[in-house]
């Protein structure tokens, strides 16, 4: 079951779903009737193709094969066609033990002709901090994008059951605590 507008707000009032803006914001603004909407945060990665041949998963991504750009609020970012970047939310996430939170993008930007995250949108219990979200532009011209834009929208369901092995008890929480959008880390992963 999806949460409405009002359950959303309820579980931000007791404080069992956590959400700061890290700025001077009121939260409320972004409720949808049954989202919550994220922006654009200050901090994206891209990947430089030039300095590698191939991206190997069971390998850690060098850092010199990434280039980390920031920006200020309101700064425009150009996303030229077939361009793909991670992007940070503004906005820190505390998902708690009985919900998850599936993000999609806002159709404003799917119009633009822009890809948000092809199939990382699921946030597990008790998730902490900011999410990192890919971006790739489709469109055949660059598409500008700023700071702080409302471009991703948050559900949020209840889950059936109690939950054991929340996020952040697992041994491989590779991207708890995050601020800045993280590379893969799938060579973390335990096999």
């Amino acid at each position: 079951m999806i949460l409405s507008d009002t359950k959303i707000r309820e579980y931000l009032n007791s404080w069992e779903l956590k959400v700061d803006s890290m700025l001077d914001y009121d939260i409320d603004k972004q409720i949808w009737p049954a989202s919550l909407d994220f922006r654009l945060g200050w901090t994206f990665k891209i990947y430089r193709k030039s300095r590698q041949t191939v991206i190997d998963s069971k390998v850690w991504i060098e850092k010199e094969h990434v280039e980390t750009i920031k920006l200020q609020k309101w700064d425009m970012f150009v996303l030229h066609p077939w361009d793909f970047v991670l992007w940070a939310t503004v906005e820190k996430i505390r998902v708690p033990y009985d919900l998850v939170a599936r993000c999609e993008w806002r159709s404003s930007l799917w119009r633009l002709w822009i890809i948000i995250h092809s199939t990382a949108g699921f946030i597990d219990p008790w998730f902490s901090w900011t999410i990192t979200l890919e971006m790739t532009n489709i469109n055949e011209v660059p598409v500008a994008l700023y700071v702080w834009d409302r471009v991703w929208q948050f559900a949020f369901e209840l889950i059936s059951g109690d939950v054991e092995n929340t996020y952040d008890k697992r041994l491989w929480s590779k991207y708890m605590g995050q601020i800045d959008p993280e590379e893969s880390r799938k060579s973390n992963d335990l096999y």
